[in-house]
């Protein structure tokens, strides 16, 4: 099959014969061993011309994923019994990508010192094959069916006020309380409407809310919510932090917001580099404890 796909790219036998480094004769015998096994005549050959028959057409094409395929199984193999090296460009959460996961990160690079990181820190989804991009950690649903997407964890949320804000206002009661606090909110999880569910009755209010400020980033919200500029709803393991010290308050902890699912995501492909799946299989040991508040993080 290697030797009938380099005939094809090379014009001729005798041409295919020179790169490969044999003889017409061979590449001659190679070719009708290849014909006799499929029963089908794959190339037309006259004196002064070569031509793909349809069945050789198709086989060309099925032929040359197959050797790319055998060609990174070998790679692959031989990376995984020798050191893993080379690059991965992963995009991560601005929030993740500063804190929760420089533990997990820096453990990786000390298991794998061969492999270096390109760590982009980015909210929105980004094109993975012009951008050059192996993986991107995402917080959200995946709704995007040109990619891989494995859940790794679940982000619980709060939502908390400061208490400056509280005075002014008074501790809401009920959910439906919460529509009159001003709020700050991130556009990509919630705008002008935040969906409550009680955890002991199952009763589930649709707080209608407009928001004074919007960001893209959980730490400016939660920063703005300290300053008092509004109620925020926001990762737990980062509002936990700001109620040890004070300078938040959590609000109503019997109504919860649905937790966000944290996903890796990458291109489909025939095969993964070993440097990718070792990566992808940190990251799911790591991200349970990195949405539950642990900062840092070992592996067992």
């Amino acid at each position: 099959m290697q030797t009938f796909v380099r005939i094809v790219q090379a014009g001729s036998l005798s041409a295919a014969a020179a790169q490969m480094g044999t003889t017409q004769p061979t590449i001659s015998r190679r070719l009708q061993q290849l014909e006799r096994s499929l029963g089908l005549r794959l190339l037309q050959r006259s004196t002064h011309a070569m031509k793909l028959t349809e069945d050789g057409e198709r086989c060309y094409e099925r032929a040359r994923e197959l050797l790319a395929g055998w060609e990174a199984f070998e790679t692959d193999l031989r990376a995984a019994s020798s050191e893993v090296s080379g690059s991965l460009r992963v995009i991560v959460p601005h929030a993740f990508g500063q804190k929760q996961l420089i533990g997990p990160l820096a453990e990786f690079m000390r298991r794998y010192p061969g492999i270096t990181i390109e760590w982009i820190l980015h909210d929105r989804g980004s094109d993975f094959i012009t951008q050059g991009i192996d993986c991107a950690i995402q917080v959200g649903e995946t709704n995007d069916p040109s990619v891989v997407a494995i859940k790794l964890a679940e982000v619980p949320r709060m939502m908390v006020a400061s208490p400056a804000l509280l005075a002014r206002y008074g501790m809401p009661q009920h959910a439906r309380d919460l529509s009159v606090l001003p709020w700050v909110a991130i556009p990509t999880f919630y705008r002008r409407e935040v969906l409550l569910t009680h955890s002991a009755t199952g009763e589930q209010c649709h707080v209608a809310i407009q928001p004074q400020l919007s960001s893209d980033s959980l730490y400016a919200l939660s920063n703005a919510a300290v300053e008092g500029l509004g109620v925020c709803l926001g990762s737990s393991w980062l509002m936990e932090e700001h109620l040890a010290s004070g300078r938040l308050v959590q609000l109503l902890p019997e109504w919860q917001a649905a937790p966000l699912p944290v996903s890796i995501i990458y291109p489909y492909a025939r095969f993964y580099p070993a440097r990718l799946r070792h990566f992808i299989d940190t990251m799911r040991q790591a991200m349970p404890g990195s949405v539950s508040g642990a900062v840092s993080w070992r592996r067992p």
